[in-house]
Order: structure tokens, then sequence, then C-alpha cells
């Protein structure tokens, strides 16, 4: 049995196609085993892939735009998709059904603070929209529980978050869901699993069969509901109260947040930099082939 070790930016159930692929029983299949650890920070992910420390990262594909950015001679390359639509939300103080973007405009706002892409997208969204950034008070820098427990005081008007705060603020009438930013955002390679160039080269076995592995996982997940998917992946989240992790997964279901295939494509690859570039994360576009590796998808989806 081979190990894989994965070094994760969240524990979250954003992530769920990581957790069936673990609690499924595929990976035994292919005699691999995972040694999963969580990172403080994104940079952290792809520092651990660059000096061996992991085998595989599971995060933000910009991470290798924004090492080709930086002028760096390390490279990572993204694999597998996983999660093809942003999974944050914007919440708000009521029921808003008539919610417009422009409504932002002179409203405070809570950013998530943990990763930069929620906030990159949706700058994205507001341009679409022709909405005056610049009108719009920022709140940045809070961790997700201080930034929640400063809605709840009443000192912002919206707040952005992820899974599963934003079920148990919903469910608790102390907030209401007012849009989904992957839903705006549309089809975009939010999430996926990174190696660097060597490791991909002198393990290609066993990204192979990590990869048949991961594809099974999501083509149980397209035949499942969210209870089930809930009840499977319960071990990983003993945290999440169960009725919280079903409703979140449903909600996750319902904008199509993973991905049905780990093939990450070139057109939604490309509008990833156009939303980075858009945001000045980067200063420009880079070749899609020096950045992706979809040999061990397309070999998983050939079976």
């Amino acid at each position: 049995m081979e190990t894989v070790r994965i070094i994760q930016r969240f524990q979250s159930l954003f992530y769920t196609p990581q957790f069936v692929t673990l609690h499924l029983g595929v990976l035994a299949q292919e005699g691999l085993q995972v040694e999963v650890i969580t990172a403080s920070s994104g940079t952290d992910v792809g520092n651990a892939l660059l000096r061996g420390e992991a085998d595989l990262g599971l995060g933000g594909s910009i991470r290798t735009l924004e090492l080709a950015d930086q002028g760096s001679y390390n490279r990572l390359i993204s694999i597998l998709e996983v999660n093809s639509r942003n999974g944050f939300f914007v919440l708000g103080r009521g029921p808003q059904p008539r919610f417009q973007w422009a409504d932002l405009v002179g409203s405070r706002f809570i950013l998530f603070s943990e990763a930069p892409t929620p906030w990159l997208c949706l700058q994205q969204v507001l341009r679409n929209y022709g909405v005056d950034i610049g009108g719009i008070k920022l709140i940045s820098g809070l961790p997700t529980t201080q930034a929640v427990e400063m809605f709840l005081r009443g000192e912002a008007d919206y707040l952005e978050q992820g899974q599963p705060a934003v079920e148990r603020l919903a469910q608790s009438g102390r907030a209401s869901v007012v849009a989904s930013e992957g839903e705006a955002v549309g089809p975009v390679p939010f999430g996926a699993y990174l190696t660097t160039p060597a490791y991909a080269a002198d393990h290609a076995d066993v990204l192979r069969r990590f990869a048949r592995a991961f594809y099974k996982a999501q083509k149980w997940i397209a035949q499942h509901s969210a209870e089930e998917l809930s009840q499977l992946i319960a071990p990983s989240f003993p945290d999440i109260e169960p009725e919280i992790r079903t409703r979140a997964l449903a909600r996750y279901f319902q904008q199509g947040t993973w991905a049905k295939d780990p093939l990450l494509r070139e057109e939604s690859f490309n509008y990833l930099q156009d939303i980075l570039v858009g945001g000045e994360f980067i200063t420009k576009h880079y070749p899609y082939a020096e950045h992706v590796n979809n040999e061990f998808a397309q070999a998983a989806m050939q079976g």
C-alpha cells in the first residue's frame, strides 16, 4: 500500500469530493492510502509541495499562476479539477427576495479574508453588473468567527461566507442567503489538486491510480443524494451537526459546486485568469499548457 501525502487549504465541505474519495474505499482498490494535513494559508500549500513535504495540494489553481507572476523558477501544475464553482455566499440581515448587486453600494460588507479567490470572483461579478466597488464599505482581515460575530452585532449589512457558517446563520434566522457567488460567477476551476512537474513525472503511476479513485468518487456523488453524501463523509466532520451538514451539501449540489469529472478545461482556466487579471492578482495571462496537466484526468476517464 503506497501513501499519498495531501496538504489541503481547508478541512471543508467545499472539498467534499476528497472526503468521498477517502471514505468510499476506492483508494484501497488502487493500492493507495492517504495522509491529509491542513495548511494555515494558501501559500503554505505551495511551499509544502515545492519542498517535497507533500505530494498533492488541494486548493486554488491560482497558486500556479501566482508563482509564475512572481517570476519564480519553481512551478506547480493543476492535475485534477475538484470544484467547478465558487463556494461562497452573500448573507444579508433579513429576507431580500429582490436583492440586486447594486444594493451593496453604500453598505458595510465583511469579506471572507482567509483566501483571496472569493473576493476576486466577487469583483468580477460586480464589474459585470457595473457596480461601483469603491462605493462599498469593505471590511477585511477578520477570521470567520470574528467576521460572524461582527455581523451579528449589527456592525455590517452583508457578510461573505462559506459553509457551514452559511447554514448555521440561515437556520437560526439571524441572516438570510441573498446571493450565491457560484451561480453569479459561473463555471470556474475554483479548486484543484496541485503538484510539481517533477512529482508528476516521477510518480505517474501513483497519480494515475489516485485519479481513477477520485473519478470513481465523482461519479458516486452524481448518483447519490445530499443525505447519502452527508452520511458517508460524517466521520471527517464530527463538529458539524448532521442537519446543517446535509443542508450545506444540498446547497452545494444545487449550484453545481463540484466537478463532474477531473478534467480541467482550457476555457474555464482562461476565465479564471480573466478574474485574476481583473482583480490585479496577476499581471497577465499565462499559457494553459504550462499550468495544467490533464494526462491523469484523461486516463481516469478512459477507464
